[in-house]
């Protein structure tokens, strides 16, 4: 079983073959000069060839003055497959998921509040599909990246909870963006219309007590990813 590093290794060699001409026609290529413009040793060169041609990626007939390379259909298909994805990715509008990282503070309680409203919590169940722990962990965004990258996400598509009026004050709209805390727990990232915090702060929610689950203290940093809904 190749390791992700080895099948990119193997990727890459059979791209810079069809640089060379090898994709759709046979190309005359030595192993010294395919090691140069690679930049690893010629014995290096040689072995990816071997894997490649083990693989099926490539035809391979070897000549006093070098070797015949022709990509095969195996290949073809993997170069498509590759062509595939990035086209994907480059058009796409939106990143499917981006990571901030940000420091663990205390926040006012806010989200305690919020969240224990009936008709948010509902909402929560039906669209996020966990129960909300009462509460909401807070982390302080230091990064320009990390702000700037937060700022974007406002104009990426959203799960949105409805906001409503009770007799006292109404209550805004809140998007909500799927999210994976510290790698383990699957819990969201909130945004409400009107809030004390700027967009230096994420509010976060999760099935479970996050500061208990994680071991958390005023001070740490933790990753979130966060998902857009942008397939």
């Amino acid at each position: 079983m190749l390791t992700e590093k080895q099948e990119w290794q193997q990727l890459y060699m059979l791209l810079k073959l069809a640089d060379m001409g090898a994709y759709n026609r046979v190309a005359k290529i030595s192993t010294d000069y395919l090691a140069k413009k690679l930049g690893i040793s010629q014995q290096t060169a040689s072995r990816y060839l071997i894997e490649l041609e083990r693989n099926s990626w490539i035809q391979r007939n070897i000549t006093p003055d070098g070797s015949l390379i022709k990509i095969e259909e195996q290949g073809t298909r993997e170069l498509q497959k590759l062509y595939s994805g990035l086209k994907v990715l480059i058009e796409k509008s939106y990143p499917p998921s981006v990571t901030l990282e940000g420091i663990v503070f205390t926040g006012l309680g806010e989200g305690a509040y919020y969240i224990g409203k009936d008709y948010y919590r509902v909402q929560i169940v039906e669209k996020l599909g966990f129960e909300p722990y009462p509460g909401t962990l807070n982390l302080k965004l230091s990064s320009d990246y990390d702000i700037k990258t937060r700022m974007e996400l406002d104009t990426y598509p959203a799960i949105e909870v409805k906001g409503f009026q009770n007799e006292d004050r109404t209550f805004g709209l809140v998007k909500c963006y799927p999210a994976t805390i510290g790698g383990e727990v699957k819990g969201a990232l909130v945004t409400a219309l009107r809030s004390h915090y700027d967009a230096s702060v994420l509010e976060i929610i999760a099935p479970i007590c996050l500061r208990k689950a994680l071991c958390l203290k005023d001070g740490n940093k933790l990753k979130v990813e966060i998902y857009t809904q942008s397939s």
